[in-house]
């Protein structure tokens, strides 16, 4: 989880807590009527943020909620598909990928590992490969062999 997320998280159980001893203290040191209309505003307040944050969810750039379907197919004998990269691998009797892990490569989208936002990612008939991202760093075929950089 990156730190953004975390911080958010963070401040949304914070407020939470103070919300709910707010709203005990309400109905202590005031009266169970006064409480009962704050807790029902606060409960409709917190209903339109979810309401908000889930069709934000659904309405990402990045295809992590909704959006166009993902697809990865693979047919054939030996045929491999990834929706991401494919990276330091060894494909093939007695190929070999060597050295350490490749770098991965830098910016966002296809090239940066995330795959394609949406559509169909298939590899069709023996020995086939096909990514929706970069493809480094691989060994393909019988006693082939690749040196991760």
């Amino acid at each position: 989880m990156s730190g953004t997320r975390r911080a958010v998280m963070g401040a949304v159980a914070v407020t939470g807590a103070l919300v709910t001893v707010g709203l005990t203290l309400v109905a202590v040191l005031v009266d169970l009527d006064t409480a009962d209309r704050a807790a029902s505003l606060v409960g409709a307040v917190a209903g339109l943020a979810g309401l908000g944050f889930s069709a934000h969810a659904l309405t990402r750039a990045d295809g992590g909620g909704g959006g166009a379907a993902q697809v990865v197919r693979a047919r054939g004998c030996g045929a491999v598909a990834a929706r991401g990269d494919v990276t330091g691998n060894a494909f093939g009797d007695h190929g070999r990928a060597v050295g350490g892990q490749p770098s991965p490569s830098g910016g966002p989208g296809p090239a940066g590992g995330s795959g394609p936002a949406g559509g169909t990612v298939s590899a069709r008939g023996e020995g086939a490969v096909a990514s929706g991202g970069d493809v480094r760093g691989n060994a393909f075929g019988d006693g082939s062999e690749a040196e991760a950089r």
